[in-house]
């Protein structure tokens, strides 16, 4: 039982750092390419934000 834990264990890992090593990149990109004041609300963002809070209201 205990191998099955540490494999697991270790495969959850190796998928982890996976996602990190192909997302970490990725997210830094969209990070530098944010303007001063942020990501801007504007078009499908804006849209996205409003239908969010609505559906949290109710």
């Amino acid at each position: 039982m205990t191998a099955s834990v540490l494999g697991s264990a270790a495969s959850t890992l190796r998928v982890a750092l996976m996602a990190f090593l192909l997302l970490g990149p990725l997210a830094a990109l969209g990070f530098s390419q944010t303007g001063p004041d942020g990501v801007s609300k504007q078009g499908a963002g804006l849209v996205l934000l409003v239908s969010l809070q609505r559906q949290s209201l109710s």
